[in-house]
């Protein structure tokens, strides 16, 4: 079974949207945990307009399942993981002031400067990820970076998967495959719900985690946090 981690960058941006500590995040990734997720994900942004750096460093204290810290590799952002130390690290290629990780890396163009910072994080003892498309040859470079894993964003998938789901899937069917040849961890994320993600587990082998946030907490909503997720490891099994 596929591993959830929940993405919990929502919750922050309602919480600074009033600028108290209502919702708490570091309480509610508490709850999540004893409700059964795998994982507890942030991703920090430079104007800190969801998480935060004290966010980061409070729920390194508490999380007892996996924490993954994902973003862009400058330079504040290396020197924050390097003393958090969580379980993973996933590189995104966001510059900063983007809305939402929208891209894949380009390996054969980054290559050296993703080699340099991977090593710095595996030496560290933390679990590397890069955030990437589906692009096979893209792919294969990401081998060449050192990564341990791959986290393959999945909007397009999301995005055509009403349409015509077995056509949505094959690239991500044909990347997860790739992956595995090349002895690269497989996880997914960015869009994945209740709708969509059984058939894309179900279609991509080897999948070891998705990375849930938005579509989760929105589902919460209606639902109920405990409920949701539980009804999303119901889809991941």
């Amino acid at each position: 079974m596929p591993r959830l981690s929940v993405n919990v960058n929502k919750l922050a941006t309602l919480r600074n949207a009033r600028g108290a500590d209502n919702p708490d995040v570091v309480r509610w990734a508490q709850a999540i945990e004893r409700y059964g997720a795998h994982g507890i994900t942030v991703h920090p942004r430079p104007d800190e307009r969801h998480i935060r750096r004290s966010d980061v460093y409070a729920l390194k204290k508490v999380v007892t399942t996996e924490f993954n810290i994902e973003g862009y590799p400058g330079d504040d952002f290396i020197a924050l993981v390097l003393e958090v130390r969580p379980a993973q690290v996933t590189l995104v290629p966001d510059p900063p002031g983007v809305l939402t990780s929208n891209a894949g890396w380009d390996t054969k163009a980054n290559k050296a400067m993703l080699r340099e910072v991977l090593d710095r994080f595996k030496q560290a003892g933390i679990r590397t990820s890069l955030f990437m498309g589906t692009d096979l040859e893209l792919i294969a470079h990401a081998a060449d970076t050192g990564t341990d894993r791959i986290e393959l964003y999945t909007e397009p998938y999301a995005a055509d998967y009403h349409q015509d789901r077995s056509a949505a899937v094959a690239p991500f069917t044909l990347a997860a495959q790739k992956a595995n040849e090349l002895g690269l961890g497989l996880n997914a994320g960015h869009d994945l719900d209740l709708h969509n993600l059984a058939f894309f587990k179900a279609n991509a082998p080897g999948l070891l985690e998705v990375s849930i946030g938005h579509a989760l907490l929105c589902d919460a909503l209606l639902y109920g946090m405990e409920n949701t997720v539980g009804l999303y490891l119901r889809e991941l099994r």
